[in-house]
């Protein structure tokens, strides 16, 4: 997985006040729980953009005060209206306990079925994962060239190396779907 370094420093004050005026002087406050303590810090909100923006998963190397603690971002909170971060939750990694995250999907491929005339669908962009994070990959592939007309690929079809795909079974994760021109070449072509 890829890394990114975030620089914070700790909070002291932790009520509705002191978190106003983080806010005010655009900072966004933070906690790392999975640790031996919680650790509540600040962070400037332009720090952020880079790994909240993205579809992709990052173990976030954070440096309190010259502490370094490698976390995966866990939750996230957001102003109802305006595009501010309010709050952001990240959990603590350790080499020997799994955790749970969400991997971007990424197709390989063309599909029989889109040659055939079909449309491609990407029923799901993420799948919930659990896996130590040093297994854990930047993307799940899906080949899909033998996906034909009507077809689908679900979760429990797939897996992966070292890791668990926490996502229902049933799931769908990518179908070709029949369309209205595919659907009158058959009939023709079966009459």
């Amino acid at each position: 997985m890829k890394t990114i370094e975030i620089k914070g420093t700790k909070r002291t004050d932790l009520g509705k006040k002191a978190t106003k005026q983080l806010r005010s002087e655009d900072k966004v406050p933070c906690v790392i729980y999975g640790g031996e303590e919680i650790i509540h810090f600040a962070a400037p909100a332009k720090e952020f953009k880079k790994i909240i923006y993205t579809p992709n998963v990052y173990i976030i190397n954070i440096d309190v005060d010259g502490k370094v603690v490698p976390c995966i971002l866990q939750d996230k909170q957001f102003h109802p209206v305006e595009e501010q971060i309010l709050h952001l939750d990240f959990l603590q990694v350790k080499e020997d306990k799994p955790v749970n995250v969400e991997i971007p999907v990424e197709l390989s491929g063309l599909a029989e079925g889109v040659k055939a005339g079909g449309k491609l669908q990407l029923e799901k962009r993420k799948l919930k994962v659990r896996g130590l994070a040093k297994d854990l990959p930047d993307t799940l592939k899906i080949d899909i060239t033998e996906l034909g007309l009507g077809k689908t690929i679900q979760v429990g079809a797939l897996s992966y190396d070292n890791i668990e795909l926490t996502t229902a079974k049933n799931a769908v994760v990518v179908a070709v779907r029949l369309t209205r021109a595919a659907r009158a070449a058959q009939q023709a072509s079966a009459e």
